[in-house]
């Protein structure tokens, strides 16, 4: 297989760090390889950043704003598919996320994607995988960030088990380790803190179980960095992380009582305002999931980024298996989907030839899950399948994706009121009217054949202006579409939306 790409850059906006990774697609042995060729990190601490109500600060976000410019000029020749920027928990969990991403994209001059907990476990699983040597049976995964720490089980590159909890080294620094005070019993505090939240899922991972361990990111490799450098594991165990190890680091920084002072091989100064927080996380993994010793890598969700974007360059997009493994979950008729997504597709290209193909892409997962929402009631349905696409965990899909989806999902049935009180991203109505025309169409779950009968003539802008051109006798021989279609004429009118119904003898392709 030939690679289309060559060059591919991510961007993780984390709540510790900052990091850019720009990489290189080439043919391998062992298929399609990204060799990393620039890398930049830089210490923004947006999770610091969080005041009392969740908000981030003006002084927060200034630092994440200057350290975004920096990176859109490294990435300042690359094309818009090339690149993928995700943010992560201190973005996920701010109230005034939309307002700082506005900025945020304008600074770096590329979209960025707020990703959900579980999707960052699948793409740090895929980057600390591709970053270490095989194994044989499953490998655990665990990667400690500045808000959050994913927990993965899987095999080859492929996870299986995801989970994030909301426990990270600077959430956690912070509420037990202010000003770089460490004792007894705050870092005693602070891993009960980590090992209940830990206990939820330390059953069901057990029970799965493992053959190796790996942390992957800066939490993970800055410790693995401290044991080695200062000889802190037992002898015959050089390199990773040990229970033994995180143990008498432990009680170093307890006797150090205040980290600012510390100095020592490995430890390195931008760690450690959140050194005590990763230690002691680490050490609550260690004890609840009866860890001995653990691999350690760099790589993590950045490369992880890279892979799923190079898959999506070469036709391998997770997407395409997230909808395909729903509409296998919740029972769709999948030949009724496909009418729905043709017609949709073929009306959207009438009202908008130069269709982007991201928006068709869009339509396209829109109509084949549209009934999603059937397998709880008919009742409805569509503000069922909105609520199950807009909550449920989609691979491959980013919050803002699934939030878009879901608006067009409630939006395809019903009245038209509801999109006066969306609060998400702003709908497609040009293919909101493609998609709910064609479940019109299509409401007798027959194939519908429009040449000759309908078409759409598109109006200057949206929707305002557009008009339903429709062969009389058509209709005539489908009293019931052409209710419909005069209904739905109607509830666009009812919403300031100027589209017609206009019947004519002969309508042209």
């Amino acid at each position: 297989m030939s690679l289309k790409v060559q060059h591919l850059a991510a961007v993780d906006l984390g709540s510790n760090s900052f990091r850019m990774l720009v990489g290189k697609a080439a043919e391998s042995p062992h298929g399609a390889q990204i060799y990393p060729l620039d890398s930049l990190r830089e210490p923004v601490r947006l999770g610091a950043g969080l005041d009392e109500n969740k908000s981030l600060t003006e002084e927060s976000q200034q630092r994440a704003l200057a350290t975004l410019r920096r990176f859109g000029e490294r990435l300042r020749q690359f094309h818009p598919e090339r690149v993928r920027a995700v943010a992560t928990n201190a973005v996920r969990v701010a109230k005034n996320a939309p307002s700082f991403l506005e900025r945020a994209q304008q600074a770096l001059g590329f979209p960025i994607e707020v990703i959900a907990g579980r999707e960052e476990a699948r793409l740090v699983y895929i980057g600390a995988a591709h970053s270490v040597s095989p194994s044989a049976g499953n490998r655990l995964v665990v990667d400690i960030g500045g808000g959050s720490t994913e927990f993965i089980i899987g095999s080859g590159l492929e996870p299986r088990m995801m989970e994030s909890l909301y426990i990270g080294c600077v959430s956690m620094t912070r509420e037990f380790f202010p000003a770089g005070r460490v004792d007894e019993q705050r870092m005693k505090s602070a891993e009960l803190a980590a090992r209940r939240e830990i206990q939820i899922i330390a059953r069901n991972f057990r029970k799965t179980g493992w053959a190796s361990a790996v942390g992957s990111s800066g939490t993970a490799r800055a410790l693995a960095d401290i044991l080695v450098g200062s000889q802190l594991n037992d002898s015959g165990a050089s390199l990773g992380i040990t229970r033994a190890g995180l143990r008498r680091l432990r009680k170093i920084y307890v006797q150090a009582e205040d980290l600012s002072t510390l100095r020592m091989p490995g430890l390195k100064p931008d760690r450690l305002p959140v050194a005590a927080g990763g230690l002691a996380i680490m050490l609550a993994v260690f004890e609840e999931l009866g860890l001995k010793d653990m691999e350690a890598t760099d790589a993590g969700l950045r490369l992880g980024v890279l892979y799923d974007l190079l898959g999506r360059e070469q036709q391998q997009d997770m997407r395409e298996l997230t909808v395909q493994q729903f509409t296998q979950r919740y029972g769709v008729d999948t030949r009724q989907s496909a009418r729905v997504e043709q017609l949709a597709l073929q009306l959207l290209g009438q009202l908008d030839p130069q269709a982007s193909p991201e928006r068709l892409q869009a339509l396209r997962w829109a109509a084949q899950l549209h009934e999603v929402g059937l397998s709880i009631s008919h009742s409805a349905y569509h503000k069922h399948s909105a609520y199950i696409v807009g909550n449920a965990d989609m691979p491959g899909f980013s919050r803002s994706e699934q939030a878009a989806m879901a608006e067009m999902l409630l939006c395809h049935g019903g009245k038209l009121k509801k999109l006066g009180a969306l609060t998400g991203p702003p709908v497609d109505l040009r293919a909101l009217l493609a998609l709910r025309l064609a479940v019109l169409l299509a409401r007798n779950r027959r194939d519908v054949e429009l040449d000759g009968g309908l078409r759409l003539v598109a109006g200057p802008q949206g929707v305002s202006g557009t008009r339903i051109e429709a062969a009389a006798r058509w209709l005539r021989a489908s009293p019931l579409t052409q209710y419909s279609l005069e209904q739905e004429v109607s509830e666009w009118q009812r919403v300031g939306l100027d589209l017609q119904l206009q019947l004519q003898a002969q309508v042209s392709a």
